[in-house]
């Protein structure tokens, strides 16, 4: 996929993975859409980036959203090549309720079917578009401690093969990026949350291996998306992990059992 010249979409741009983004996309030549359901950042991070960028305060979630979106782009810059839906929340500790499980399936899971149904006719049409998907380490593992954000990365991933293998022929490009820590508001506020649980869900997260920044995630997205490669770990590791893991399933659980323990009786002593 060629970036220069191309016109992009980034949801969750107001900060973090998505700012970086932004950032790295437009220094290859892209010229940018930057969302953020708050609109105030989804501003600075367009201005930060220049006269190539344009900052839309949108809930990518919603269909009118992303609808939104899209038409801001092709006002401002033209049809959409690339769409990156890596707007997520981390969801609530352990199962939450009904309505903790309809925002995160909403945001994390929903926005990136219905983005990528507004898309793939004008994509296909065209003979070429690309879809990232940021997705998590938790789509291919799991996450300790909450039930809606482990789900619904792994739908997201699951999602993107799907979306990879209908629609590939028709020249549609699909990169899944699944970091492990990343330095993002997201880890910060569960690291610093009062619930016992969410810190202990942070705890896997900051000792499972380095926390990179997001420009370092933001590279390895790039990289990823112009050499048309489907699945980018900015965290080798995890490579190893996921091999372990389709290796010997009840060993696996076994051993994310027994780092459960670990983390549940630090946090205690700590505490």
């Amino acid at each position: 996929m060629q970036i220069e010249g191309s016109v992009v979409v980034i949801t969750g741009a107001g900060s973090g993975i998505g700012r970086a983004l932004a950032a790295a996309f437009a220094t290859a030549g892209a010229s940018v859409v930057a969302a953020d359901i708050d609109a105030q950042a989804a501003a600075q991070t367009a201005a930060g980036i220049g006269e190539r960028a344009v900052g839309v305060g949108v809930d990518a979630a919603t269909v009118d959203g992303i609808a939104t979106l899209l038409d801001t782009a092709r006002s401002a810059f033209g049809p959409v090549d690339i769409f990156v839906a890596n707007a997520g929340i981390i969801g609530a500790p352990e199962l939450g309720s009904d309505a903790d499980w309809d925002r995160v399936l909403e945001v994390n899971l929903r926005a990136h079917i219905r983005a990528a149904d507004a898309l793939i006719p004008e994509w296909t049409a065209r003979g070429r578009g690309y879809f990232v998907s940021v997705a998590s380490a938790a789509g291919l593992l799991t996450q300790i401690g909450a039930a809606g954000y482990a789900v619904t990365k792994h739908a997201a991933v699951g999602f993107a093969e799907w979306l990879a293998i209908t629609h590939g022929d028709n020249g549609i490009g699909v990169t899944v990026v699944c970091p492990m820590g990343v330095a993002t508001p997201l880890l910060e506020a569960i690291t610093d949350s009062a619930d016992a649980t969410a810190r202990v869900a942070a705890a896997s997260i900051t000792t499972a291996g380095a926390v990179l920044s997001a420009e370092d995630v933001a590279a390895a997205t790039l990289d990823g998306v112009s050499a048309d490669r489907f699945l980018v770990l900015p965290h080798p590791g995890v490579l190893d992990m996921y091999r372990g893991k389709g290796a010997d399933y009840d060993r696996w659980i076994a051993g994310m059992r027994r780092y459960q323990r670990a983390l549940q009786a630090s946090s205690t002593t700590t505490d």
